[in-house]
């Protein structure tokens, strides 16, 4: 009989430790970080030794890619390996919308939890709650992250910048109270609230576009809210909250293998970040909260220290899109930018064709997997995580899943230099970059945001550019190669066209 316990035992132990082996991993989301916002990318204005820390012990890539210029399309992107502009839907979703990943649908989520692994989503969500029909706010909120993988998830719906501005645990308001109950409205004022619009000396961040509705701690919002007064955060302590339940999730999970999908809502606006950060940066509240990002990549990987699992997790740091300044609200990021170029040496920024729409930070650790200290220039996606990881964990793509992703585990891993040879990019119009060549297709509309101050990319005649020799995108070049022209508009109609399931 002792003889089979110590068998049993050790059983046990090797179970555990062989699922151990099998790597944690992190996915720290960013919101509006641009290519030159941190200071291993350059940035010389402002300070991120977390970050640099990360990028030392890992790869920093150069050619990393999101799908889309803005945060909805990027982030269905990333769970679903599916270009967004294949499905209706996927722009930039009110707080209000519904749901536009299907429940039960293969997600990335969903690809660890058949491997194994504990999922988690904490932070920004914005792809939409609910079926379709009125949210019902003060019941359960479903479908949402749980149904399409996640085990536990701590998230606000949309953006900050948009009601309502609450914390959903799961599927229900933290501090909801049935005696006020949550009423949302995007086409109609509800409720007898003060807004920004018609109480301007409430606010103690002013509107510079929009964002005068429902005024929430001092800061006009984009859309209607009434009830919910004890459920409501303040801007101030988003980053504490997140970065404390992310860390919760870790610690409940150190012994399983774990998928924790950490969705920062810094940078993006409203930028008011905890009292601790104001003012320590030289570049207003925008400044201020990458110093705050920074510490919350600080206190995760503190934690995966103090756990003993830094060696045995890889950690992906990126954002959802280019960066902006004035997105809404007057925050110093303009009068304050003091030579800073949030794009680093690329044209545009959110909402942009151009490079810097869609190409961002990037960084991969895994220590005693991954040499540290590399730098890397393949061309990688966010769509490719999908497939990516499906082969780290050694399972097959079911037929119609992931559709646009490609296994870049070797690039990502840095056991090779190449990544992709074409990659499609969403801003104001579709991009197809081969190589070192990148098509932006025609389309209209204005080339100067103004409201933002960022060019689009717009413009009625196609354009092709040489990013190895103009990384910046000054000079045309399609006059000069109009063959290169007329394959690269063949080559993206025929993607746009393709049969894409598995």
């Amino acid at each position: 009989m002792k003889r089979l316990l110590f068998m049993l035992l050790c059983g046990c132990l090797a179970g555990e430790a062989n699922a151990q082996r099998r790597p944690n991993v992190i996915i720290i989301y960013a919101d509006d970080v641009g290519y030159g916002d941190l200071s291993c990318y350059g940035a010389t204005q402002v300070q991120t030794p977390h970050l640099d820390a990360l990028a030392k012990s890992g790869i920093r890539f150069t050619n990393g890619r999101t799908t889309s210029a803005t945060c909805t399309p990027s982030r269905f992107a990333l769970l679903t390996g599916r270009y967004p502009w294949r499905k209706k839907g996927t722009g930039v979703l009110p707080g209000n919308a519904a749901m536009i990943i299907p429940p039960g649908s293969p997600t990335l989520a969903s690809l660890m939890q058949q491997a194994g692994y504990q999922t988690a989503l904490v932070g920004k969500w914005h792809l939409g709650l609910g079926d379709g029909s009125p949210i019902n706010w003060n019941a359960d909120i479903k479908p949402g992250p749980n149904e399409v993988g996640f085990h536990y998830a701590f998230f606000f719906p949309a953006t900050a910048d948009r009601v309502p501005t609450v914390f959903v645990e799961n599927r229900k308001i933290i501090g909801a109270d049935a005696n006020d109950p949550i009423e949302v409205n995007y086409q109609e004022k509800t409720g007898n609230e003060p807004t920004g619009k018609e109480n301007p000396e409430l606010l103690k961040m002013p509107a510079s576009h929009g964002h005068n509705n429902t005024i929430v701690n001092g800061i006009g919002r984009i859309g209607w809210m009434k009830g919910g007064t004890r459920a409501r955060w303040t801007d101030e302590e988003i980053a504490y909250a997140f970065t404390d339940k992310a860390i919760e999730f870790m610690e409940h999970n150190r012994k399983k293998p774990f998928f924790l999908c950490f969705n920062l809502s810094d940078i993006h606006v409203p930028r008011m970040p905890a009292t601790a950060f104001k003012g320590k940066s030289s570049m207003g509240y925008r400044g201020d909260a990458i110093l705050q990002m920074d510490w919350s990549v600080g206190k995760i990987m503190d934690k995966l220290r103090q756990l003993g699992l830094e060696k045995n997790t890889i950690v992906i740091f990126s954002s959802d899109n280019g960066p902006v300044l004035d997105d809404g609200y007057v925050d110093g990021a303009v009068t304050q930018q003091n030579g800073h170029q949030p794009a680093g040496p690329f044209r545009g920024g959110k909402y942009s064709a151009f490079e810097g729409g869609t190409r961002v930070p990037w960084i991969v650790s895994w220590p005693g997997t991954i040499k540290g200290g590399g730098t890397s220039d393949a061309l990688i996606s966010q769509v490719d995580l999908y497939a990516s990881f499906a082969k780290l964990t050694g399972q097959q793509i079911a037929p119609g899943a992931a559709p646009d992703s490609h296994d870049m585990l070797p690039a990502m891993l840095g056991k090779k230099a190449e990544g992709r040879s074409w990659v499609v990019l969403q801003g104001g119009s579709l991009s197809l970059v081969q190589g070192d060549w990148k098509y932006i297709s025609p389309s209209r509309g204005v080339k100067l945001m103004k409201e933002v101050n960022i060019e689009s990319g717009n413009d009625e005649s196609p354009q092709l550019y040489n990013l190895r020799s103009d990384q910046g995108e000054r000079q045309n070049l399609a006059a000069q190669h109009p063959d290169k022209v007329k394959a690269m508009a063949a080559e993206l109609e025929r993607l746009k066209a393709a049969d894409q399931t598995r």
